[in-house]
Parts: structure tokens; C-alpha cells; sequence
């Protein structure tokens, strides 16, 4: 009887440790596929502003190509998630994403002090997700529950920025540049925290989730940055 419980109990163990290992290996690789989906970002980001290709991506037709391209990409990534072409297909994807933000970029160069404000937000977001991964590895409460809300939350902010596209509303782009960097702030923690408990064994999932995060809270304090900040000569 006694060999059969120490048998069981190092089963047990030796299956805890199978699954800490797994988690670990996710973690580690999503960090590694994070930081190599910047570079496309930033080259996408790099040639729209050099040579101007979205600067006429204006008003429904920027947004329908925005969406567009996007919610393709996103479903092609998780299409072939579990395949050989996940990873090119989301780095792919991150290349159209810094297209779509040269726009933006391109904007905020145009202010005296803009590659300052730049920078910034660059720097306010790596300190976001610092605080978030932090967080993530000392709180042991369960956050699952979280995940609803916070789609309800990037939902609401979605329609209110495919409202504002046409309003033209600064004072509604501040506040939906506010709301998206709490919501995207949380959304952070929670895929963080999916991952270290072992809600998310994918790892190209857990980057593209991460990525999302990331850039929607770079680009709304760059925008509020831009429309708080932004000195003319």
C-alpha cells in the first residue's frame, strides 16, 4: 500500500513538474516571438513614413483596410497556428501593423518635438508591460473571469473609434485613447497571467495576443501624446 501512495505521489510530482515546464517553455518562446514581431513592426512602420504609402488612408477607407487587413491576418494567424507558417504568417502581420501606424508616426514627426514624444510613449508602454508581467507572476488569484469584461471594454472602444473615424473628435480620440490604455493595460496582465497558470499552450496565440496588447497601448499614448504634447514650430 505504501509503495502504491509513493508511486502516486511521484507521479504526481513528476507531472506538476511536466506542467510547470510547459508553461515555462510557452512563456519563454512567446517572449522570444514578441520581441522579433518588433522588428517587422518597426520596418513596416519605417517605410510607410519614408515613403508615404498610407498617408492617404483616410476617413472609411483607411478603416476598411485597416479592419480589413487586420481581422485577415488574425484569422490566417490562427489558422496555422499549429503549423510551420504560423510564425511568418504573424510576422507578416506585424509588418502590416507598423504600415498601418506609420500614419500616426508620420504625424507626430511632423510636430518640433515629435521624435521626443516618440520615444515616450515607446518608453511608457515597455513600463506598462514591466508592471503587468510583474504583477502577473506575484498575483495568484485566478483572473479568467477577467477576460469578458475587458472584451466588452476593446469592443466599446472599437465602435467608438470607427465613430469618431467620421466625428473627427478630439476631445472623443483623448477619450478613447485613455480607455484603450486601461483596457489594453489589464488585457496585458490577464494573457500574461493565461499564460503563466496554463490557460494558453500556444505560443504564437499567446504573441499575438501580447502583440495586440502592446501596440494598442503604444498607439494610444502616442495619440495622446501627439494631441497633449505636440509642439509646432
Amino acid at each position: 500500500m505504501n509503495d502504491r501512495l509513493q508511486t502516486l505521489d511521484a507521479g504526481t510530482a513528476y507531472g506538476g513538474a511536466g506542467a510547470l515546464a510547459q508553461r515555462n517553455r510557452v512563456l519563454r518562446n512567446t517572449y522570444w516571438l514578441l520581441a522579433l514581431s518588433l522588428l517587422p513592426t518597426v520596418l513596416g512602420a519605417w517605410i510607410g513614413v519614408a515613403t508615404g504609402i498610407t498617408a492617404n488612408l483616410t476617413g472609411g477607407i483607411g478603416l476598411l483596410v485597416f479592419l480589413g487587413g487586420a481581422f485577415g491576418f488574425m484569422f490566417a494567424i490562427e489558422r496555422t497556428k499549429n503549423s510551420a507558417a504560423g510564425v511568418p504568417v504573424l510576422l507578416a502581420f506585424t509588418f502590416f501593423m507598423g504600415l498601418m501606424l506609420s500614419r500616426l508616426i508620420a504625424m507626430v514627426l511632423g510636430f518640433k518635438n515629435g521624435s521626443e514624444l516618440i520615444m515616450t510613449a515607446f518608453g511608457g508602454t515597455a513600463g506598462v508591460f514591466f508592471v503587468m508581467a510583474s504583477l502577473a507572476t506575484v498575483i495568484k488569484r485566478d483572473l479568467s473571469g477577467m477576460g469578458k469584461w475587458l472584451m466588452v471594454g476593446a469592443l466599446a472602444i472599437l465602435v467608438g473609434g470607427i465613430i469618431n473615424v467620421f466625428v473627427g473628435s478630439t476631445a472623443g480620440m483623448m477619450a478613447l485613447s485613455v480607455l484603450a490604455i486601461g483596457i489594453f493595460s489589464a488585457f496585458m496582465l490577464y494573457d500574461l497571467k493565461q499564460i503563466i497558470d496554463g490557460g494558453e499552450t500556444n505560443y504564437i496565440s499567446a504573441t499575438l495576443a501580447l502583440y495586440l496588447d502592446l501596440f494598442n497601448v503604444f498607439q494610444s499614448l502616442l495619440a495622446l501624446l501627439g494631441i497633449m504634447g505636440g509642439e509646432r514650430d
